[in-house]
């Protein structure tokens, strides 16, 4: 299973496209994940070089998406500019939870 990946660039401008495009995507594999007795969702932020908040956003929707679904997400190769924003905007724990903190 490949997972997910983020585009290199998330922006503000680009935010909702990039979520539109994202979201049936997740949700297809949540439910395959699911469907295997999975219970991790894999994103990669490894290709993300150019972001601003709004990938804050983008990562926090994802992660509830996975939630509703019964999922949890799990991020990889995240650059530490987005920990540190996410750090930032007091949302880190959201995205990387104490016990699974790398």
């Amino acid at each position: 299973m490949s997972g997910l990946k983020l585009p290199a660039r998330l922006r503000m401008d680009g935010a909702r496209a990039a979520w539109a495009q994202m979201s049936p995507a997740l949700r297809a594999e949540a439910a395959q994940v699911l469907a295997a007795a999975g219970r991790e969702v894999r994103l990669s932020a490894a290709e993300l070089t150019d972001f601003d908040s709004s990938a804050l956003s983008l990562l926090l929707s994802a992660a509830r998406q996975c939630s509703e679904q019964g999922a949890t997400l799990k991020l990889s190769d995240t650059p530490e500019k987005l920990r540190e924003l996410a750090r930032v905007y007091g949302v880190a724990e959201l995205l990387w939870p104490p016990a699974a903190a790398v």
